[in-house]
């Protein structure tokens, strides 16, 4: 009963302070273990087939969950949260709006989070002392993105999974940072990776399975992992709001390609993998992005969590000989 869901990012020190366990519903629904089960569920209940699979698989963990509580995104993540929020009220669900303002407006987002703290009755300075909290965990993110790109130590693989548990901490941020802790001792005593094509990955995380073991087993090497990067709030600031205004995300594609441009730089990137997914709104960003990036890319598309098919390993392959 103390489990609050949200369908995507939000200030976690706000759960944190609250003493709610923080689960990020798109993690629940991805580590399942029946993630194709749930979409089909979904379905079977009435969501459309031309609807995102992310959107289905968060409705049907939600229900098996037994989850009480969400804190829906409206602004600055799926144009289709709010229908997600009418239907899960049915089943009552108590849902909770939070939006990221389109132009970044500090007093806007000031104001969201005040929202929040209200809901959960929790002063501003319970939640700055859970961000000191939260902040010396995600310093130890950015140790390993840097034993990522720069010591070759981490693969893509690896570098992906701990930054997108970083959103909810795995619902525990002491177990969180336990389990980083004995990952990073590990990680630092490995003799260096191969060297190979080194790839960005930008887009959301993929809905689809066994992309990065497969990049890696052909001579790619994954250095950067852009939205997974974001989720482990990789600037450092002691303010709050400011935290989530950096955080590019929720806001637009320009804000979003400037920390890219940077990073792809910063890591001597060869070539970019943009994964989008099947009926999404940022499926039409892709055409942005071609025009801005100054790298070869592939862009993959995923719908439904199933290993890859043959035809995007075909694809993929071909990327990877094309570069060599």
């Amino acid at each position: 009963m103390n489990r609050v869901g949200f369908t995507t990012t939000i200030p976690l020190e706000v759960l944190v302070a609250a003493g709610r366990q923080p689960v990020d519903l798109n993690n629940l629904f991805i580590g399942s273990g029946r993630s194709h089960q749930l979409i089909e569920e979904a379905e079977l209940e009435g969501f459309p087939r031309n609807i995102c699979g992310w959107i289905k698989g968060i409705y049907a963990a939600v229900l098996e969950s037994g989850i009480k509580e969400v804190i829906a995104v409206t602004e600055g993540d799926c144009s289709n949260t709010r229908a997600l929020m009418e239907v899960l009220s049915l089943k009552g669900v108590t849902l909770i709006p939070f939006a990221y303002p389109h132009d970044r407006d500090r007093q806007s987002l000031h104001h969201e989070i005040e929202k929040l703290l209200r809901h959960f009755d929790i002063s501003w300075d319970a939640v700055n002392a859970a961000k000191e909290r939260l902040d010396r965990i995600r310093r130890k993110l950015r140790e390993l993105d840097r034993l990522t790109w720069e010591a070759n130590l981490v693969t893509g693989a690896e570098n992906h999974a701990f930054q997108v548990a970083s959103s909810d901490m795995n619902g525990d941020p002491d177990h969180f940072e336990a389990g980083l802790d004995d990952f990073l001792r590990e990680a630092s005593s490995r003799a260096p990776l191969p060297a190979g094509l080194r790839l960005a990955y930008i887009g959301v995380p993929p809905i689809i399975e066994g992309l990065y073991p497969f990049l890696e087993a052909r001579g790619g090497r994954v250095v950067f992992n852009e939205t997974q990067r974001q989720f482990a709030m990789p600037y450092e600031t002691s303010d709050l709001v400011e935290q989530y205004r950096l955080y590019t995300y929720p806001y637009d594609i320009f804000f979003r390609l400037t920390d890219i441009l940077l990073e792809l730089q910063r890591r001597r990137v060869d070539a970019v993998i943009h994964y989008v997914q099947s009926f999404c709104f940022r499926q039409i960003e892709d055409m942005i992005v071609r025009q801005k990036l100054p790298l070869p890319i592939l862009t993959l598309e995923g719908d439904k969590p199933m290993p890859l098919d043959a035809r995007t390993k075909i694809r993929i392959e071909g990327f990877l000989e094309m570069l060599a």
